[in-house]
Parts: C-alpha cells; structure tokens; sequence
C-alpha cells in the first residue's frame, strides 16, 4: 500500500484532466491512498473523482509564496507518512510543501528552479503533447517515459470520469425549479482566461433560438463573473423563447453545476473549466476554440465536435486578440454549431 500525496493544480480544468494520474496510479498502485492538495473551489471536482481519498484544502491564494505558512502546512503532513507526492504545478512554491512534508519521493515535471525540492525530476515533458500525457506519465517510472509516443494513441489513455449524484440533481432541480420535460441543450458562454476565449453572445443567443424550436430547453453555466454575459444572451433571444431558458451562472454552486451539467444532452461550451466537466460527465460537447488550440488540453470525450477557425494568426493563446477583430471567433457562424448539435440528435436515434 502507498501513500500518496498530489500537489494539485489550481483551475478547475486541469484538475479534472489530473484524474487521468490518479486513475493510473490505482492501477500501478491497487492499495494506495491518494490525498489531494488543492484550492478549496476545487474541491467538489475531486470528491466526484472516486479515487481520491481526500481533497486537502490548500489555504493559500494562486500566486502567494508565503514560505512560513507553506512551511506549516508541510510540517502538519509529517506525521499521515506519505511514501510519494506528485507536484502538478510547475512552480518552485509548488513543490515546497512535499519536500517540507519529508516525503521521500517527490516526482514532477522540470519547472522553475526546483531540483532538490525534486528527487524524481523529469525533463521530456515536450515528448508529451497533451496534458493528459503529461499527467499519466508520472504515474510510470522515468525510464520507461523517456521516448516519446511511449503512452500510445490519446484515445488509450484513461479520460476522467466524474461521478454524478441523483439525489443532488433532484434537489438541485428542486432549487431552480427546472424539468426535464424538454432536452436540454447546456451553454457555458464564459472563459476565465480572457476575451479571446469568449465566442460572441450574439452567436449563443442564435443557437438557442434555433434549437428552442427544435424541441430543446437551454441551461446557461457559469461563474458570478459570467452573469453579464449571459443576461445578455438571454435579453438577445426571441421574447417566446425566453420561458424555456435559464440562467445558472453565479446561482449554483460548482457541486450543483456538475450534476445539471451532467443531465444535459449537449453541452456547447468555449475552451473552459466547465467544457473538461462536461467532456466528464458524459454529455456531447461542442467545443468552441477561438485563441486557444485543442492540441493541447482538448475534452476528453469520444462525444466530441471540436469547432475552430483557419485564420492565419489563431491560434494566439492571447487573452485579447492583439489585432483588435476578433474574427476567430466573430467568423464561426452559429449555423456550424446547431449543425453539430444536430449530428449528436442523429446519432443518437440510429443508436436506438
């Protein structure tokens, strides 16, 4: 049996990739015990991840070094005797608490400044396209990580699965007065990130019409900070149209999303956090890309359209398009959306 202690990452998105590692260590490790250190807004992600023993609140703010306070936290996790601690972040700070903690193997990913924090430091991480990858590479000894392709194809790896609760969806539908009587088409219109992530609200309010009048109900996703955005996707759409759209963002809480986000049929959403929740909870996603490329953190579903123009400067990984247009973004039409959203309908009753 092993006792493992993760140092995990701080948005929302990659904390639902890392349960690829956590997933791979169960099967190296059958016995271990996995405790994860992380934000407190994480910690509904992890307790729907069954192979996670225990979600640690990490108490300080992305971004703070806080040497005296890492140090205590380090020292207080002395005494649960971790065999192994993965460091997810890239940050020196990062990997401060497991080497303060005295756990004797501390692997990660080469990052600023941090041999010696790091006993079992790798170096290849650019051998390793996808996150995922780099995730589940931990997982195996070093040797056997040293050439590149040495996973296998993507689709191999294991994708995170989150579990959903009935009985918080009851209640959860309760709350906001929501049926299920119509499918439910999930919008998640925000991005953390900035801007150039953002697909314009004009273009969600014309699927939302479009697919109300195929039959569809709409859910609309997202942080307190996505309430502007959504409000004005709600005020864009046909007045008849509004009694069968509601909007969730900054209402429920990250445990309440999870499982609304797991009773839609499709989830269209930009390159964000809830976009990774959809891809794990088993909805379709119609993954929007307007900066920002696929090839690195794509949703990890087989139920995927991934939606992206060809211009010449995307993809930019800028916050804010440095050319002022936005046509990345402005430029993919909201006909190429619904007609995903359709192929998913498609497919489904040629299944039945």
């Amino acid at each position: 049996m092993k006792k493992i202690l993760v140092i995990g990452p701080s948005w929302v998105g990659d904390m639902v990739m890392s349960q690829g590692l956590y997933i791979e260590l169960k099967k190296q490790y059958p016995e271990s015990i996995i405790d994860v250190l992380a934000p407190a807004w994480c910690k509904p992600i992890l307790e729907r991840m069954p192979q996670v023993n225990e979600a640690l609140e990490m108490p300080l703010g992305h971004g703070q070094f806080e040497l005296k306070a890492r140090y205590a936290i380090g020292k207080s996790l002395r005494d649960k005797q971790y065999d192994m601690a993965f460091t997810l972040p890239n940050s020196a700070k990062s990997a401060l608490i497991p080497w303060f903690a005295k756990v004797p193997i501390r692997i990660g990913w080469k990052g600023e400044m941090r041999f010696g924090l790091l006993n079992d430091i790798r170096t290849n991480k650019k051998s390793f396209q996808y996150m995922l990858e780099r995730y589940v590479a931990l997982a195996h000894p070093k040797q056997e990580m040293m050439g590149s392709g040495c996973l296998g194809e993507l689709s191999s790896l294991p994708y995170p699965k989150l579990s959903l609760s009935k009985e918080t969806l009851d209640s959860t539908r309760q709350k906001f007065r929501l049926d299920i009587d119509r499918p439910v088409l999930g919008l998640c219109p925000g991005a953390e990130f900035g801007p150039a992530k953002r697909w314009p609200e004009e273009h969600y309010a014309h699927v939302a019409n479009q697919l109300i009048k195929q039959g569809y109900q709409v859910w609309l996703f997202g942080s307190g900070k996505d309430q502007e955005v959504t409000s004005q996707i709600i005020s864009t759409i046909d007045e008849q149209n509004r009694s069968f759209c509601f909007n969730l963002a900054g209402e429920t809480s990250l445990t309440e999303a999870v499982d609304l986000i797991g009773a839609c049929r499709t989830v269209v959403s930009n390159d964000s956090g809830l976009m990774h929740v959809a891809a794990a909870v088993g909805c379709n996603v119609v993954a929007v890309y307007g900066s920002s490329s696929p090839k690195y953190t794509p949703p990890l579903t087989e139920q995927l359209a991934v939606l992206n123009t060809d211009i010449d400067c995307r993809p930019c990984f800028e916050r804010v398009c440095p050319k002022g247009h936005l046509k990345c973004l402005v430029d993919l039409q909201p006909q190429s959306v619904i007609a995903e959203v359709m192929k998913f309908d498609c497919i489904a009753k040629a299944e039945v």
